[in-house]
């Protein structure tokens, strides 16, 4: 009996240390107004993208659902309007493996939209495979679509008195690594058909999001344009959807025990969108609504520079 209540206090306190630590909760408190702002939200039809859309539909905002499936972005928006009983959220299409899908996006979307404030490029995946323009999914999907789709659309940005370019990375950044010269010989950062192989290509394209943001802010120093890298939180999302059944099996009971559900999950994007006076703060990362500091291959100058002019390249803009 005695084992039995010391094995329970163990597992309690486990659980209570977990969820005070890796799978912490927060809660955005910004109340800035966004009636009457225009937001784009990638991968918006799911997971933190639509807890992200509801949020700022329901304060009267115009949500854009950059979405590669039209069916389930309709039924999110469906979803949305019937919670929110706003009417101006759209969906347009945007398949981030296709670069050229991305530039018929941003030529769409300037022809159509008058203004632009939030940018929340929120979609990501880990899978195994490659692009339409034969680069690694991860890096092509994670990083390099929303680099091209950020870079079409900043002059509307700054446009805008505020406008602000949020990017879902992941505390999975800090196991990144980014080898240049494989990149320019393979046209990926990591691949293969077992999941430690394309979750390690993940990290890489976590860490590509941080450095993207700090080279960012150093660009758009001088403007009324800012942008936050985000840490979500450990959530329960589509976003493991390509990973094996074993893995499924494993990771299903301890994400329903443990890990955050999609509204908790966009907590921190809502308060990098909406949180007032924080754009001193352009270019850091936030977790739990607070920026952290991160780890020092993160914050490279010279690594960061580099991998915007090699992104630059790859796309097509240089």
């Amino acid at each position: 009996m005695f084992q039995l209540l010391l094995l329970a206090a163990v597992l309690l306190g486990g659980y209570v240390l977990l969820t005070k630590t890796l799978f912490k909760r927060s809660r955005c408190k910004g109340n800035a107004a966004v009636a009457g702002k225009t937001v784009i939200i990638t991968g918006g039809n799911t997971g933190i993208g639509k807890a992200t859309a509801l949020h700022l539909a329901r304060r009267g905002a115009r949500v854009i659902l950059a979405c590669r499936n039209q069916d389930k972005a309709q039924a999110a928006i469906t979803d949305i309007q019937q919670e929110t009983g706003s009417t101006d959220v759209v969906y347009m299409h945007l398949d981030l493996a296709s670069l050229k899908s991305v530039r018929c996006f941003a030529e769409t979307f300037l022809k159509t939209e008058s203004r632009l404030d939030l940018l929340i490029n929120n979609a990501g995946l880990v899978a195994n495979g490659w692009t339409e323009d034969g680069f690694g999914i991860e890096f092509g999907v994670n990083h390099l679509g929303h680099f091209l789709l950020t870079c079409l659309l900043l002059e509307r940005l700054k446009e805008e008195g505020g406008g602000r370019v949020i990017t879902l990375s992941s505390m999975a950044y800090q196991w990144g690594h980014l080898d240049f010269e494989a990149l320019a010989v393979n046209r990926h950062l990591g691949t293969g058909t077992y999941s430690w192989q394309f979750f390690h290509a993940y990290c890489n394209s976590k860490l590509c999001n941080v450095l993207f943001t700090h080279e960012l802010a150093k660009r758009l120093k001088g403007t009324n344009v800012t942008c936050y890298s985000v840490h979500p939180g450990v959530v329960h999302t589509e976003l493991s959807r390509n990973i094996g059944l074993w893995q499924k099996v494993f990771i299903e009971p301890v994400a329903r025990l443990l890990f955050l559900n999609p509204e908790e999950g966009a907590q921190t994007t809502l308060h990098c969108a909406l949180q007032e006076g924080i754009e001193p703060l352009s270019g850091r990362y936030f977790s739990c609504c607070a920026t952290q500091e991160v780890a020092a291959h993160a914050r490279d100058d010279t690594v960061a520079r580099k991998l915007w002019e090699v992104s630059e390249r790859l796309c097509g803009l240089s």
